[in-house]
């Protein structure tokens, strides 16, 4: 490994956590606001950044690339589909969430439905980070650092025991950031990476296509276009990972639930200063977000085009970046990788934290305990998390190819079923506790038999989409026989200022008008024709 390499590497990481330690040396980590939330003081781009970082993880990098390595852009759905979901969020979610001034999803659902069911969703939140965000984070980035510096060839080891290795330094480092510096170290952290991830990422395409052009990177791409113009198609068939079908079915309701429900995403704009500074965060994940299909699944069908068909598809990413990059750059890239990999791992484990110390261990353990006594606490169950993640993520290399769409399957246990709730909870004002119950136990039984007992053919998108219809069906019709005695009423706890971003709606009509532009260019309309 090239001595440069490494050195730049070590210089841009320490740089980042230098700038990170400076930025929030001064903040009051002793309240459960300033340490689970970053003392509400998160503005427009330190929450747009942030949001985009943690998204950005290997797990994206190497699973997307992967799908477009072996199939077209129909996968850019995951990210040009979130633009529209994150438009939603702006203008619905999170004025009630900040006017209620939460600190977790599941505080609101106290208040509107009972204990129990605050209960029922921490749990469920607590099984998809720890069992399914955590170990694939770790897994999928120490695969791509193990790739990018060969790390089994660097220290003289196995590649199982290079994984092993590679796991540990990534957990021990995102560790230190989320336990000891709170979410706003998290999230300065993730601002600078941010920067980096965007010109790197768009460095590699353009890279490769110049290697595919002789140099020209515009003529590169004429040779995918005479070569491989299918894999341009982002309108995908009952065969691709993501039909186009599903984008007004499942998968809306999945983003939804990501951007609007998922605790360690929508932690940033619960901390942020006011309504105004969240949601000019929330539009400006979503411009960010269109970018996406550019370095998340373009240098997959480069990387098909330069190397042919005979790679693991996991292995494509990883080796077009150590292909085309320069050597001094590859450090800068590695860096800027790893930051990506600690955002989202870091942000998983503040978030998976913050749930499991105030909606279980208080509650239950220690209901009298002190801001003090919890964030120690939250330090202790955040140490034991990042080592069980640490444990189990080198196993994931027994798990099959297309781990990406698996991964999405499993989250389907929680995502849209958490979103039906909350949803109801917003729009109606009777439905009581016993139909949110209700809806999840149906859901998630009825889910899990389509995907484990039960194969009709049918995507679990579509799945999830009708399930979402039946249980809100369900809710409504418990709540028309068996109504809550008081309707409620959302109080405005005066946590921030509700005042809106006055250019919310023409920025968020932009965004949406955007995404369509960029579907159409992805399609047999366009260039992939």
């Amino acid at each position: 490994m090239n001595l440069v390499t490494i050195l730049s590497f070590i210089f841009f990481t320490l740089l980042v956590a230098f700038i990170s330690y400076r930025a929030t040396r001064g903040e009051n980590l002793e309240t459960q606001d300033g340490y689970f939330l970053g003392g509400r003081s998160l503005t427009g781009w330190v929450i747009g950044g942030s949001l985009m970082l943690t998204n950005l993880s290997t797990e994206q990098l190497i699973g997307l690339n992967a799908e477009g390595y072996s199939y077209n852009m129909s996968s850019m759905g995951w990210e040009v589909g979130s633009a529209i979901a994150l438009v939603i969020v702006a203008l619905y979610f999170l004025p009630r969430y900040l006017k209620g001034g939460i600190t977790t999803i599941p505080d609101f659902l106290e208040k509107r439905f009972d204990s129990g069911t605050k209960q029922i969703v921490t749990i469920l939140f607590l099984f998809g980070f720890i069992l399914n965000l955590l170990p694939p984070i770790l897994y999928t980035g120490a695969v791509a650092l193990s790739g990018i510096f060969n790390v089994p060839e660097m220290l003289g080891v196995s590649p199982t025991a290079a994984l092993w290795i590679t796991v540990w330094t990534i957990g021990i480092v995102g560790s230190i950031y989320a336990i000891v510096g709170g979410l706003k170290a998290v999230a300065i952290s993730d601002s600078i990476n941010g920067i980096g991830l965007l010109i790197g990422g768009l460095l590699i395409p353009i890279l490769g296509l110049a290697v595919l052009g002789s140099g020209n990177p515009i003529e590169g791409f004429g040779v995918i276009m005479e070569k491989t113009p299918e894999k341009l198609n982002a309108i995908g068939g009952p065969s691709d990972p993501v039909p186009f079908g599903t984008m007004f079915s499942g998968m809306l309701l999945v983003n939804l639930f990501y951007w609007g429900t998922a605790q360690h995403i929508m932690q940033r704009a619960l901390a942020a200063k006011n309504l105004k500074e969240g949601q000019k965060g929330l539009i400006i994940a979503a411009f960010l977000k269109l970018l996406g299909p550019v370095f998340l699944i373009l240098p997959g069908i480069i990387a098909f085009n330069i190397f042919g068909s005979g790679l693991k598809s996991v292995d494509a990413y990883p080796m077009l970046v150590t292909h085309v990059l320069p050597t001094p750059l590859v450090g800068f890239f590695a860096a800027v990788l790893f930051g990506a990999i600690l955002s989202s791992f870091n942000s998983v484990l503040n978030s998976t934290v913050t749930l499991f110390t105030l909606n279980i261990y208080k509650p239950y353990f220690n209901p009298k305990a002190t801001d003090k006594e919890l964030i120690k606490k939250g330090k202790l169950i955040g140490i034991f998390l990042a080592i069980f993640a640490m444990c189990v993520a080198p196993l994931l290399a027994f798990a099959s190819e297309g781990f990406f769409q698996y991964f999405q399957m499993v989250n389907g246990f929680y995502n849209v079923p958490i979103l039906t709730i909350v949803l109801m909870g917003y729009l109606t004002k009777r439905v009581p506790a016993i139909a949110a119950k209700v809806s999840l136990i149906v859901f998630i039984g009825v889910y899990g038999f389509t995907q484990i007992v039960w194969d009709g053919g049918i995507h679990y998108l579509h799945i999830l989409a009708v399930l979402f219809v039946v249980c809100v069906t369900l809710m409504l019709v418990i709540g028309y026989f068996k109504p809550r005695d008081t309707e409620f009423v959302l109080e405005d706890v005066k946590a921030v200022d509700l005042t809106p971003w006055k250019l919310l709606f023409p920025m968020g009509l932009a965004a949406v008008v955007a995404m369509i532009i960029v579907y159409t260019i992805f399609s047999t309309y366009g260039i992939a024709s």
